[in-house]
């Protein structure tokens, strides 16, 4: 199977390429946007003038045989899932899908996967190659179709994370995995230590657990895979079966919960598993088995940057709060010269994504 071709399908890449050179020409840097649904997410504001790049879409290439799907960097994660659904395929690393505005190249700039990533990978594992246009408004192409393709320098993972600052992703190809036979949930009432504990506990077990979190006194463990293992190994740990558990995957996903609403800061803690609850700080939700930690409200960036480095990680504010200072934690001098190095390679004039990353880039 080669190209599937839809009513909105696009190639774009002159009209970008034609875009770019004129912010180029004048010096005005510009906002990179698709689907619109992370501009106040992950970065930090952005002021500059917006290049609308969601026309850009449609998919390029499946080889269900093959796993590996590629699409242009516009196209609605929503469309992608509904034709690898077609094929009992899917994204393995469960991006939120917001509504189905998100695009597959806003998800891969901002680095987003959701509740099965400790066990599934990120969509950072999935990528094989890229096709972008930098700020000298070159066609590169990295990576590749194909498995075990990449070799020297893999600029096509460099991009997961980069929040457009080193060019326009327009091609993006994928690995994709099977759909698993069968899932259920069970859920234990238990406290954010115990689930910490269990958590840990369960993931190094040689059993078919694909999520993992606790909210609320309520730990949540998802199965998935072969139907024999899954209802074997849920007859081995107990806890109450869950019903419509998609449906509470889906609101984990989404960031739909109770615990995600209002307008309070959110903060995302990266951190060792097994890192100790950050009590001090108020109510909490623990995700990928414990090695994703969410907070809510005003706090200090000076003690969450120290409870995340004494648990092995980092923080950032994914949302809400000032989102004109840093958001992400900070950077040591090699890093920020390295940061800075790439950004002059690809991006010289400055145009694409100014700030979004750290002020300083």
């Amino acid at each position: 199977m080669t190209e599937q071709r839809t009513s909105t399908d696009s190639d774009q890449s002159e009209a970008i390429i034609a875009a770019l050179q004129d912010a180029r020409e004048r010096q005005a840097p510009v906002y990179i946007s698709a689907g619109g649904t992370k501009r106040n997410l992950v970065g930090r504001q952005c002021n500059a003038a917006e290049l609308d790049v969601s026309a850009h879409r449609g998919i390029v290439d499946y080889q269900p045989q093959e796993l590996v799907i590629t699409a242009r960097a516009g196209t609605p994660l929503t469309e992608i899932a509904a034709i690898l659904a077609g094929h009992q395929q899917r994204l393995p690393f469960e991006p939120p899908l917001f509504g189905g505005r998100a695009t597959l190249g806003g998800t891969l700039a901002c680095n987003l996967s959701g509740p099965a990533r400790p066990w599934s990978g990120s969509i950072r594992d999935m990528v094989l190659g890229v096709q972008m246009i930098n700020g000298k408004c070159e066609r590169l192409t990295f990576g590749g179709k194909v498995m075990k393709n990449v070799a020297g320098y893999d600029v096509s993972r460099l991009q997961a994370g980069a929040l457009g600052t080193l060019g326009v992703l327009t091609e993006i190809s994928l690995k994709v995995l099977p759909q698993p036979q069968k899932a259920l949930s069970l859920c234990f009432a238990m406290t954010a230590d115990e689930a910490v504990q269990t958590m840990n506990q369960r993931a190094a077990e040689p059993k078919p657990l694909s999520g993992a979190f606790w909210v609320d006194g309520q730990l949540y463990l998802r199965l998935s895979g072969a139907a024999n293992a899954v209802d074997s190994t849920a007859r081995q740990w107990g806890g109450e079966s869950v019903e419509d558990d998609n449906a509470l995957w889906e609101a984990l996903r989404e960031m739909a919960l109770p615990f995600f609403a209002g307008d309070a800061p959110l903060w995302r803690f990266s951190v060792q598993s097994s890192a100790r609850v950050a009590t001090d700080f108020g109510e909490t939700l623990i995700d990928w088995g414990g090695a994703q930690r969410w907070l809510r409200g005003e706090h200090s960036r000076e003690q969450l940057d120290r409870f995340a480095n004494d648990a092995g990680g980092h923080a950032s504010l994914f949302r809400g709060g000032d989102r004109n200072s840093e958001v992400r934690p900070p950077l040591g001098k090699v890093e920020r010269r390295l940061q800075q190095q790439l950004k002059h390679s690809f991006d010289p004039d400055g145009i694409l994504n100014p700030g979004r990353l750290y002020s300083w880039l």
